[in-house]
């Protein structure tokens, strides 16, 4: 016996460390789903809690099964295949008499969820501002300080839906084998209103025509399933109505940032709507929509320039018909080079389009000079993401859109993690302004907020690393990669995770640095991938695949991935470089700690050049672990680093959302390179690059002063 491995194995702290280690690999992300995936479930005075499987588990005994080991085994009838008892299983409840809640206890149940619903516009309020224009200072100041707090019934089960709410029993059935049993907050407050507003809203007038709601909650809190759900419903309760089956129009539109949300979309949809024959496609460049070509008004244009319109009717047509040839001509012979024309696309045929917004503004645009295309049958246009969308950047883009949904009962929706106050007023007088010019009344518009608006999900840790340069950046990612068990900073970072940085030449930089940290053993740089917008289609589409297989264990990328891509599995989110703004800090660590599972971790590196940039993550932080409880030397970000922090200049905050940090611009150059080489080395390798060209220019002149041919250089 070695006396030295027994004193070693008795001075380690065995139990401590691997219960610990335990603990930590239980509680991953990547570990299992939740079987409760909500995040909010206070106990509110005078409402008792309900009480959780597990709770019942630990208070009351457990009764095992006697179970007889030598009796003979069941034969199975073979009447019944495993795909019948699957449709047994999965048939959804016969429908019972509907079943309402006070509104007592309905404002108890949505407050114990942190609910909270208001009534932003009512058509009531729209009519005096018409009648009395001198008082419209007045009214608009009444209805910011009056909004109207609403306790509608929330959705208790995905049972109910069926039930009460009266959904397609097909789509009941699919919600019910993708596992969907507990509503999340956003599924528990906005299914309800979208699926039949009368049911669900007492007090509120004009809901025939449905609601308009736009939806602030939580990353990974559900939201796909919520604006689906309404949609494909609506589509199947019209197709009953009108006796129509077989015939395909284009009735809901989805508009989202990135592709890669897109074909996330798509693929949530094609779950929903097996058995239905309702069709979701993604939208390509060469699709092609049934849409009507209207001409652009010009008010500019005068009563004589109309006559003489008038009069060369047939001329202008002509010329119209011939440059639309052209331009078709030009797109079919482009690639494949002169007198080799393509056929052109045919038309899609589609219920739900799913797309970016400027890929359907291009197609909106594609037709002859002075028209645009519209689509008069969309009677839902739904905007995921949507304070992206309606950003300034963007904002052209998709109001460009907007108003190509001509249908006056067209429905819309708002969905995001974070909802600025200018983004909603952009909603409300848009709304406003489209009753007017269609001379309509304004359906309500609902505002729903879960938890605290802009703020991170509360189910994970927050972690702020000081690292002073951009080398310590490295030194930090990689003791992430290579943990030791003498770390006490907080939970262990495992694989899969994400790195954020903050341009594409960063991205690629940081891959080419960390590609071989990984041994062989386990896989080597197979394991490390970079994902940014200047791959090609296929390239990205395989890598997502692989990371969500598996086989990725890394992902370097930029902000393209930082809003509503799903990763169940994602055990942690590295923010190599600050987030531009607080929005892109909820987006980025919300890419963890998906539909309530928690141990995920959120960690932050911050230089000396990050320190005036901090403070808006820091207070993120704060406010989000606050309303998860966590209070004093549990809190990820202590009070004496939010006073030591300093304040961020407006200014400073619309130049850091736009262009980020100025010296990572460039490429990584100066300072703010990723390498682990020191300024020495390469100063050093950049000179004999220098000497060695400088000689070889040298050699080629005496060539040439002797006469000796220097060859083509």
């Amino acid at each position: 016996m070695d006396i030295l491995k027994v004193l070693s194995r008795g001075i380690k702290k065995t139990n401590k460390g691997g219960a610990a280690k335990h603990n930590a690999t239980s509680h991953l992300p990547s570990a299992g789903t939740k079987a409760n995936p909500q995040l909010y479930h206070d106990q509110v005075r005078g409402m008792k809690r309900k009480r959780t499987g597990d709770e019942i588990g630990a208070s009351a005994p457990v009764k095992l099964p006697v179970v007889d080991y030598f009796a003979p085994k069941q034969d199975i009838p073979e009447s019944k295949s495993s795909e019948s008892q699957m449709a047994e299983r999965a048939a959804s409840p016969e429908p019972g008499p509907t079943k309402k809640l006070t509104e007592e206890e309905c404002r108890q149940l949505l407050r114990s969820h942190r609910l909270k619903i208001t009534l932003l516009s009512k058509h009531e309020e729209q009519k005096k501002i018409k009648k009395s224009k001198k008082k419209q200072k007045a009214v608009l100041e009444e209805k910011k300080e009056d909004k109207k707090n609403l306790f509608p019934q929330p959705l208790e089960s995905f049972g109910d839906l069926q039930t009460t709410y009266g959904i397609s029993r097909t789509v009941a059935e699919n919600l019910l084998r993708q596992s969907y049993r507990l509503p999340t907050e956003v599924q528990m407050g906005s299914l309800p209103l979208l699926v039949r507003p009368e049911l669900a809203l007492t007090g509120v007038e004009n809901l025939s025509d449905g609601v308009d709601l736009l939806a602030v909650a939580p990353t990974g809190s559900g939201k796909t399933i919520s604006f689906l759900v309404p949609a494909i419903d609506r589509i199947m309760k019209r197709r009953e109505k009108g006796g129509v089956h077989g015939i395909r129009e284009l009735e809901a539109v989805i508009v989202a940032p990135t592709r890669e949300l897109v074909h996330q979309i798509v693929n949530e949809g094609n779950k929903l709507v097996q058995g239905t024959g309702i069709k979701i496609v993604a939208m390509r460049k060469e699709t092609q929509l049934a849409a009507e070509q209207k001409l652009i008004v010009d008010d500019s244009s005068s009563d004589d320039d109309d006559e003489e319109e008038e009069e060369d009717d047939d001329d202008d047509d002509e010329s119209e018909s011939e440059s639309e040839e052209e331009e078709e001509t030009k797109r079919q012979d482009k690639g494949k080079g002169k007198g080799k024309a393509k056929k052109p696309h045919p038309e899609t045929k589609t219920d739900i389009l799913v797309t970016t917004p400027q890929l359907l503004l291009n197609f909106l645009e594609s037709g002859p000079s002075g028209t645009h295309k519209v689509l008069p049958t969309v009677r839902d246009l739904i905007l995921d993401e949507a304070d992206v969308l309606l950003d300034p950047l963007f904002k052209e883009t998709t109001l460009g859109l907007w108003t190509a949904c001509t249908n006056e009962k067209v429905r819309l929706s708002f969905w995001s993690a974070t909802m600025g106050s200018n983004i909603e007023s952009l909603v409300t007088e848009e709304l406003r302004t489209r009753a007017e010019n269609s001379a309509s009344t304004q359906k309500p518009f609902v505002r729903l907020v879960v938890g605290l608006k802009d703020t991170a999900v509360p189910n994970i840790v927050h972690k702020l690393t000081y690292t002073a340069s951009e080398q310590g950046k490295l030194l930090a990612l990689r003791q992430l990669l290579h943990p030791t068990s003498n770390d006490d900073t907080g939970p262990p970072l495992r694989p899969p995770f994400l790195v954020f940085t903050q341009t594409i030449d960063r991205a690629t930089a940081l891959h080419e640095e960390l590609k071989y940290d990984i041994p062989l053993e386990a896989g080597g740089s197979s394991r490390i991938a970079a994902l940014h917008s200047g791959l090609a289609d296929s390239a990205r589409s395989a890598i997502m695949r692989k990371f969500r297989a598996g086989e990725i264990w890394v992902l370097i990328t930029t902000d393209v991935l930082a809003r509503g891509v799903d990763f169940a599995g994602v055990n942690g989110v590295v923010n190599f470089d600050v987030p531009g703004s607080a929005a892109a800090y909820v987006h980025r660590a919300g890419r963890t700690g998906r539909a309530g599972r928690e141990g995920g971790v959120a960690v932050t590196f911050y230089t000396k050049e990050d320190i005036p940039f901090v403070k808006t993550v820091a207070n993120v932080i704060a406010v989000s672990e606050k309303q998860a409880g966590k209070t004093g030397d549990g809190a990820g970000v202590q009070k004496w680093l939010l006073d030591a922090l300093p304040n961020v200049a407006k200014a400073d905050r619309k130049k850091l959302k736009e262009r980020g940090v100025e010296s990572r611009r460039s490429g990584g150059g100066g300072r703010a390179m990723i390498t682990s080489k020191s300024g020495y080395e390469r100063t050093r390798e950049h000179n004999r690059k220098g000497a060695m060209d400088a000689n070889r220019r040298r050699r080629l002149e005496g060539r040439k002063e002797e006469g000796e041919w220097a060859g083509l250089d």
